[in-house]
């Protein structure tokens, strides 16, 4: 088992480490979720998630928010901002951290390093240890960040989400090698808060394997991505508590264009049960996802303990 297999498949003692009620942030007009890469698409999730709670909130890259915040939110310096970085030392978050603080908006870090630039630069640290092998590519980490993030904002954590999660890695892994053989082309897609995992499903699958992959909103697919659909795709769909009859006649429209369909928690060629909250969907798919990603590589042979042009972080000169 390669190293970053093993962050996959060991994560779990991290999540249960991290189960714990967290005091809710402080109202603000709005709640800026900011960070770069992975960091930014849960950032999207988790702004998701907070609008559904009540909470007026956006997702915004670090670089963005950094350069031109006004863009997003033009009363910017009246925020409560939430910067999320695993090793709290990506250059644009910190430094959009810092410019909001001075700004006189409050700043709540999420990583997985304590003692970091990021926490020295915010009003309040939320911090969860991750799996000491995880190299460049975020396994753990990123599942940390999104579950701190859900406790944050109040959401609840079910008994069985940690189970949940370990059974759908379990579920696809002996599934993956049939399915993604000879796949050139993977399309990740999700609603509301499964649009930031899709995301991350995506990324992840690209940086890892070096094949070219996109995420969309499902419905929105249909109109003009749908073109590239061919024998050689692969489609995951996390399966929503909105549209899920309209987001399984995708399916089939897919699977009728040649598609193999990947179901979380509706219809596909592969159709996996994932119950729980829609809150919690997201992140109890999110290592299967990651898996997908090891293993398009693995099929590759690329070693994703260094993928081709990345660092481990990210920092400008």
């Amino acid at each position: 088992m390669g190293v970053t297999e093993q962050t996959i498949f060991e994560q779990f003692p991290y999540w249960r480490a991290a189960v714990a009620p967290l005091p809710s942030l402080p109202d603000a007009p709005m709640t800026v979720f900011t960070g770069c890469g992975t960091s930014y698409n849960l950032a999207l999730a988790l702004a998701s998630l907070a609008n559904a709670a009540g909470r007026p909130a956006i997702g915004v890259p670090g670089g963005e928010w950094l350069s031109r915040p006004q863009s997003y939110w033009p009363d910017w310096t009246n925020t409560q901002i939430v910067a999320l970085s695993r090793s709290g030392a990506t250059t644009e978050t910190v430094a959009a951290a810092r410019a909001s603080r001075a700004a006189g908006a409050q700043v709540t870090a999420i990583t997985c390093e304590r003692d970091s630039e990021i926490a020295k630069n915010c009003d309040r640290l939320i911090y969860a240890e991750t799996h000491p092998a995880e190299g460049i590519v975020m396994t753990s980490s990123a599942s940390l960040m999104l579950l701190l993030g859900l406790q944050l904002l109040g959401y609840p954590v079910e008994p069985n989400l940690i189970e949940t999660a370990n059974a759908l890695l379990e579920a696809i892994d002996g599934k993956l090698p049939a399915l993604i053989g000879g796949r050139s082309h993977f399309v990740f897609l999700g609603s509301g808060p499964n649009y930031g995992v899709a995301l991350e499903g995506a990324l992840k699958l690209q940086e890892m394997s070096q094949i070219f992959t996109q995420a969309f909103h499902p419905l929105e697919y249909r109109h003009g991505p749908i073109s590239l659909v061919d024998e050689g795709t692969a489609a995951i769909l996390l399966y929503g508590d909105v549209n899920a009859e309209g987001e399984a006649t995708l399916a089939r429209e897919l699977q009728e264009k040649g598609a193999l369909v990947i179901g979380l928690g509706g219809p596909g060629d592969l159709s996996l049960p994932v119950g729980l909250s829609p809150a919690t969907r997201g992140l109890a798919a999110l290592p299967a996802l990651q898996l997908l990603g090891e293993r398009a590589a693995q099929s590759r042979n690329i070693d994703t303990v260094a993928p081709r042009h990345l660092t481990k972080v990210v920092m400008l000169a």
